[in-house]
Parts: structure tokens; C-alpha cells; sequence
């Protein structure tokens, strides 16, 4: 699933393609994904200026100057992508600018979802009301994170994907962080020292800033919008690495809880 470095490299690569241009044609090639598109989606957007875009958590956000901002979620396989040379099976969502640029959501799983409301209720939008503050913002601080967590028993880990914690933040770049920062993914999150959260704090920002460098991490379906792949894979540190020597010479071991699989060095993270 693409995640927020992911989400924050789409937004960027389609704000010189979108704009401060107008939208002259919106196809919704089928009647949903997750969910069904909104009903009166071509009528909001087409004719509509762009005249901002942006993300919240795992959200990419696209307003204009009708006073609405679209909202999409990638999903587990989804992608923009500019200008393809033809509009394939799973190209759902098709839109055209005035210099006559296309951009197509494809999204072969359909797990991904499209909303457009006014901008002004964003805060009040069902997935963002109780979202945590974002990662790279300034409300997000070792202060703050101890807080959250004070007196909680639940596992470092699962605590930091809990979107009413920490906005955006998932299982790649979660593990990555809690190794950058020595922790060990289960410990109990009401006993970390406020020294700890500060490291895990700066591990946090340190992991997705580079990953947003790299242009994210590219998995399975997952391409930037002009179709580059993202490349921080490379970077891993325990990801994805079962079996293989951490940086201390240890093993990176994995196990699975909820579904998902969490790489971690029992050496190096305490």
C-alpha cells in the first residue's frame, strides 16, 4: 500500500502537470472503487481552476476555486499517471486540462476511493476528524508523543500506526524508524524514555524525508506519476531483509502479527 512518502512524491509530481489549470474534461470510467464515486463529480470539476494541491496522512488532496478539494486514497495499488499513450482497463478516473494534459487513477485492486467536498469541512471529513497530527509538522514532538503515550502498555509499533496517534505513518517506514532509533518494536509504549521518543521522533522525520528524496519506495504496483519507480527500497535498513546482516552484523529477524510482517534487529533495538 502506497504510503505517505509515496502519497507526498504523487502530489508533487502532479502540481506542474495540474496547477493553475483548468479542468475541461472528467471521465469516471466506472461507477466506483472502495466506494461509489460522488455523484456529481464531473459537474464540481469540470471548468473548475486548480489551485492547489496538497496531502493529509495518506491523502492527496486537490483543491480549486469552486471551493471544493478533491480527496483521493491510492489504496493498495493505485497511481496517477500523466499523459499515458492510451487509456487501459483500469484507468478509472480521467481527467484533461486546458493545454491538454491527461491524467488517469488507475487502480487495478480498486481499493482506492475518490471524494470531492468543500474545502472548508475538510477537517470535518469522517477519515481526517480524529487523525493525529502529521509526522513532518511541528505538532508532531517528543513532548507531544509522550503524552499520547503515557501510560499505555501497547507495543511501540502499533501504537505509531494508529492513525489517531500519528497521521500517515505505515508498516515500511514505521519499522525503518523504530530501528534508526534502537527501539524495539514491542515494547511497551508507556515505558520509553523521553529521551528515546526524542530519537524516535528525529527517526521518524530523518526516515520519510529521504524517502520522499527517493521518491518512496516502489512495491509491486506502485510508480510515480510520469512512471519512474521509487527507489528508498535501496535504502532499507531492516525491511524486507529477513536473514540478512543488520548493520551491527546480527540477523534481521521478522515476525508477523495482524497481518503484517515487522523486520527488526533483536541486537540493536531495545
Amino acid at each position: 500500500m502506497p504510503e505517505l512518502p509515496e502519497v507526498e512524491t504523487t502530489v508533487r509530481g502532479l502540481v506542474p502537470v495540474l496547477e493553475g489549470l483548468r479542468l475541461v474534461s472528467v471521465e469516471a470510467r466506472r461507477a466506483d472503487l472502495r466506494y461509489a464515486f460522488p455523484p456529481d463529480l464531473r459537474q464540481r470539476l469540470t471548468r473548475a481552476k486548480v489551485i492547489g494541491l496538497g496531502r493529509r496522512a495518506k491523502y492527496g488532496l486537490i483543491d480549486t476555486d469552486r471551493g471544493d478539494t478533491l480527496i483521493f486514497h491510492l489504496g493498495m495499488s493505485g497511481k496517477w499517471r500523466i499523459d499515458p499513450g492510451e487509456i487501459g482497463t483500469h484507468d478509472h478516473l480521467v481527467l484533461e486540462t486546458e493545454e491538454g494534459r491527461r491524467l488517469a487513477l488507475n487502480d487495478p485492486r480498486r481499493f482506492g476511493s475518490i471524494d470531492i467536498i468543500p474545502t472548508e469541512a475538510l477537517g470535518r471529513f469522517p477519515a481526517f476528524a480524529k487523525m493525529g497530527p502529521e509526522p513532518l509538522g511541528d505538532a508532531f514532538s517528543a513532548r507531544y508523543l509522550a503524552e499520547a503515550l503515557e501510560g499505555r502498555s501497547a507495543p511501540i509499533k502499533a501504537l505509531l500506526l494508529d492513525q489517531r496517534i500519528v497521521a500517515g505513518l505505515g508498516n515500511i517506514y514505521v519499522c525503518e524508524a523504530l530501528h534508526m532509533a534502537k527501539v524495539a518494536p514491542g515494547r511497551a509504549s508507556g515505558r520509553i524514555s523521553k529521551p528515546r521518543l526524542a530519537a524516535l521522533v528525529d527517526a521518524i522525520r530523518t526516515v520519510l524525508v529521504s524517502a520522499i528524496e527517493a521518491g518512496g519506495s516502489s512495491l509491486r504496483d506502485y510508480a510515480r506519476p510520469n512512471g519512474d519507480l521509487g527507489y528508498f527500497s535501496s535504502q532499507w535498513r531492516v525491511y524486507g531483509r529477513e536473514g540478512e546482516a543488520c548493520l551491527c552484523g546480527a540477523p534481521i529477524r521478522r515476525r508477523t502479527e495482524g497481518g503484517r510482517s515487522t523486520f527488526y534487529c533483536a541486537a540493536c533495538q531495545r
